[in-house]
């Protein structure tokens, strides 16, 4: 996979926006992790939910990458419900 599966199109701004972040994060593991979960969820997400992951996505790669393998602890103000579903999308999405 090279990209968003999913079109932008009916998108309002802020989705557009995070779909593109999503999928251009810069290590191209958290572009899909983060990727996909956008394609599959960004037009469902809450603004509470999309609120989480403009925060999120302000994490490091790094440090972003290591808590969604479990090598390191989120700092608390990131580990949300959001968060969680990304972890868990995350697995379900490579064991597919």
């Amino acid at each position: 996979m090279t990209g968003s599966t999913r079109s932008s199109s009916g998108l309002d701004d802020r989705r557009k926006r995070l779909l593109f972040r999503c999928w251009h994060r810069g290590i191209r593991e958290m572009d899909l992790i983060l990727g996909r979960f956008a394609d599959a969820t960004i037009g469902e997400l809450t603004d509470q939910e999309l609120g989480d992951l403009e925060r999120l996505i302000e994490v490091p790669d790094p440090d972003l990458y290591a808590a969604l393998t479990g090598d390191r602890v989120l700092p608390a103000e990131h580990a949300t419900a959001l968060f969680d579903r990304i972890k868990s999308f995350r697995v379900a999405d490579t064991n597919a």
